[in-house]
């Protein structure tokens, strides 16, 4: 099924959006538990639940408008919105817990307007009990109301849609200001100077069950946005209706609070939840207002629940396609979700049926904070990720959004820690879930590639700036190299990425021939695809790229001047050949011009046949001669050993020398011993020999074994058929090592 979400009749505006949040912010919590707000958490107790309550809202509603007017928001409203920036498959799991949450809602509401009724039912109770008779005890039960009420509410729904649904918003709404300007002018009995603002009852329930009970009166920002399909001009709509919603919703509840704690005593708001019938100029326009508020939260909530499954189903997350189109169809004639709504209305007869207030306010409290933690998180996250293509016409700030977040999550556990797990382990196991059936859905990596590139870097410049490499006591080594081999062995790939794993970072780039043209460049796409392939099943820390020049020297020139992924420049070349081809050796006398001019570190890795044995010794060769180069070998021989197919080597340190064996025992304990190495004293040998000819004779000897041998090479022993690096070919792999200077051992 495709997404298709756009509605050919598809006309409100800003109206609509305001009404319906509004109505569900100064709603049915409004009227009947402000008054138990004041009474156990005191006047100063209740500002402070709604001003942390909109540490999340106002956070949430500039979120909300501002990732509204940054991409075209369809049907689904907040679910698609988190959806489009998490990927389907967390933002269905974050959508799923969305539409129970306003599912629960529509219960909740015709729950609270089951308590509007009940003044009236006992009027009629006491006036009219003869003629009533046997109906009589129906109208004095509260969850028969509700059931009798939700009946009607989802008949008017199913026949006539959002439409009538929006209509009788805008009167209720009215009435809703009605009784709250009769209620404003109501008298106060109690002066202001004999009020305590700080007072509670005795025996208060705890400002976070208070707190949590209260919640569900600030999610109307939410009611707003679950209009978005309907909506002509969503960019505009949302973020006006929803933040002057807000606005006007944050003075009112100061008021009332005000209001409350100046004209009753709190054991009267504690025991009478519609005490502000006792204080309104004419005491009935409260249940009624009650009763408005109740029936039109209701109403946005039904008209909001069936529109976030119905954009579930259109984008194929629940496992069936059958599934998927049954819940996504829609009525001809209006485009109205029909068996979303038949769905919504079923669980809200469900937790009718239940008719616990204060249970349902909690279920509803902790889904809406983690909707409300995904949007501030999303808001965060893309400032964060500096992404070009997010350019909203309406802007938040990142700690805004930041503080949103934290808040919403931080609320969730002080309000009920157990169903704040609870809720976060449902969310968990139905995002494994719709992942197993949703495999080719993004989940968390397009937003939080942005993120990782940003943080990147901002690593690497903080890392130039401080220069942490600028001491040869912090040195690690920053390797590349450059090869044709790619494919054709793989002994100096292995180098790479032990030398990368944990200490220090390693490029591998596979050289083309050729000037840059159409063909090279595909050629180049290709061999990166494969390297990468390769990086992959390796579980590799090493960077792989391409370049294409049109001679060795050149993509030489060009990669010596480049930083290293870490954003600091390389300092250590790798060359690799193969021993018996010692004719691979000519790029390397190439270019070493260009290693003594940028004091460059230069490992040429001689591989043989037997490449590097059971990766369990590595002998170092060392002379008196050999000092700066020695250190980094040994730093070399301790990095690879950090690399698991290494954790059962051992180093071993040869010294060949000439003169006096106590003053190479010496330097041999100075270099070594007290440096914190992984290096036993047993493992540290002395060979004297007379003639420098006959260093490789003891090598071939002593080292026949050794699944690895370094050893110094200098510029100045290079000739024409690299005598150096011949007459080894009884060992294993070696690696010819020339240090530009010696490195810090401590």
């Amino acid at each position: 099924m495709s997404l298709h979400y756009i509605k050919s009749k598809a006309t409100l505006g800003s109206g609509p959006v305001f009404t319906t949040a509004i109505s569900t912010i100064l709603g049915a919590i409004l009227f009947l538990r402000f008054g138990y707000s004041v009474a156990h958490t005191g006047f100063l107790g209740t500002v402070a639940i709604i001003l942390l309550g909109h540490l999340v809202t106002i956070p949430t509603a500039m979120a909300v408008a501002e990732i509204a007017t940054n991409q075209k928001v369809e049907g689904g409203g907040a679910y698609y919105i988190i959806s489009r920036s998490f990927g389907l498959n967390i933002g269905a799991a974050i959508g799923i817990a969305l539409f129970l949450s306003q599912a629960i809602s529509i219960a909740f509401y015709i729950i609270a307007f089951a308590e509007a009724f009940h003044p009236f039912a006992e009027y009629l109770s006491r006036n009219y009990a003869d003629t009533l008779g046997p109906i009589l005890p129906y109208l004095l039960s509260k969850r028969i109301i509700g059931l009798i009420s939700m009946g009607l509410m989802s008949a008017l729904m199913l026949t006539k849609g959002a439409n009538i649904g929006v209509k009788a918003l805008y009167g209720i709404v009215a009435l809703l200001f009605l009784s709250l300007l009769m209620f404003f002018f109501g008298e106060s009995q109690i002066p202001f100077n004999e009020v305590d603002f700080v007072a509670t009852i005795d025996n208060p329930d705890s400002f976070f069950l208070v707190f949590t009970i209260i919640f569900p009166a600030f999610t109307g920002i939410a009611a707003g946005l679950g209009l978005s399909g309907d909506l002509k001009e969503p960019k505009k709509s949302i973020p006006r209706g929803t933040l002057w919603a807000t606005a006007v919703g944050i003075i009112v509840y100061m008021l009332v609070a005000y209001k409350l704690v100046t004209s009753a005593s709190l054991e009267d708001m504690a025991n009478n939840q519609l005490i502000m019938e006792n204080i309104a100029v004419w005491g009935p326009i409260i249940p009624i207002g009650l009763g408005a508020a109740a029936i039109s939260s209701a109403l946005g909530s039904v008209m909001v629940a069936p529109r976030t499954l119905q954009a579930l189903g259109i984008d194929n997350i629940f496992p069936s396609n059958k599934l998927n189109g049954w819940i996504s169809k829609e009525k001809e004639s209006n485009n109205e979700p029909l068996n979303a709504t038949v769905i919504s209305i079923a669980i809200g007869f469900f937790f009718i049926a239940i008719g616990d207030i204060n249970f349902v306010a909690q279920v509803i409290a902790m889904f809406f904070m983690v909707t409300y933690g995904a949007l501030n998180s999303i808001s965060f996250l893309e400032h964060f990720s500096a992404d070009p293509s997010f350019r909203p016409t309406f802007r938040s700030h990142w700690y805004i959004s930041l503080t949103g977040a934290v808040f919403s999550f931080w609320l969730m556990f002080k309000m009920n820690s157990g169903f704040a797990f609870l809720s976060l382990v449902f969310m968990g196991l139905t995002y494994i879930y719709i992942s197993r059936h949703n495999k080719d859905k993004a989940g968390f990596v397009k937003l939080f590639r942005g993120v990782i590139y940003q943080v990147s870097r901002q690593l690497q410049v903080m890392t130039q700036k401080k220069d942490y490499n600028s001491t040869e006591n912090y040195w690690r080594p920053f390797a590349v190299t450059v090869t044709e081999s790619s494919y054709k062995r793989k002994d100096g790939y292995d180098l790479m990425r032990w030398i990368s794993q944990r200490y220090g970072f390693g490029t591998y780039i596979h050289y083309i021939k050729g000037f840059l043209t159409k063909d090279t460049h595909k050629s180049a796409q290709d061999s990166i695809n494969k390297l990468i392939t390769m990086n992959r099943g390796s579980h590799s820390n090493v960077v792989v790229d391409t370049i294409v020049s049109p001679s060795y020297t050149s993509a030489m020139a060009q990669v010596v001047q480049l930083s290293s992924i870490s954003g600091k420049s390389h300092n250590m070349m790798v060359f690799e050949y193969f021993r018996e081809n010692t004719n691979e050796l000519d790029r390397f006398k190439e270019v070493s011009p260009l290693m003594q001019a940028t004091d460059f570190d230069v490992c040429i890795l001689s591989s043989s046949y037997r490449r590097f044995g059971f990766m369990k010794n590595i002998h170092i060769w060392m002379t008196s001669d050999s000092y700066e180069t020695s250190s980094l070998m040994i730093l070399l021989s301790y990095i690879l050993l950090g690399h698991k197919e290494w954790k059962k080597g051992e180093i071993k340190i040869s010294s060949i020398y000439q003169g006096s064996r106590e003053e190479e025992a010496n330097r041999l304990n100075k270099l070594i011993l007290g440096r914190r190495l992984p290096i036993s004293s047993s493992n540290i040998e002395l060979h004297e020999c007379k003639t420098k000819n006959g260093y490789k004779d003891i090598i071939n000897k002593k080292s026949i074994d050794a699944d690895l041998v370094m050893m110094e090479f200098s510029y100045d022993e290079i000739d024409d058929d690299y005598n150096v690096f011949k007459g080894y070919d009884s060992l294993a792999n070696i690696l010819f090592v020339n240090s530009r200077n010696e490195k810090g051992l401590d």
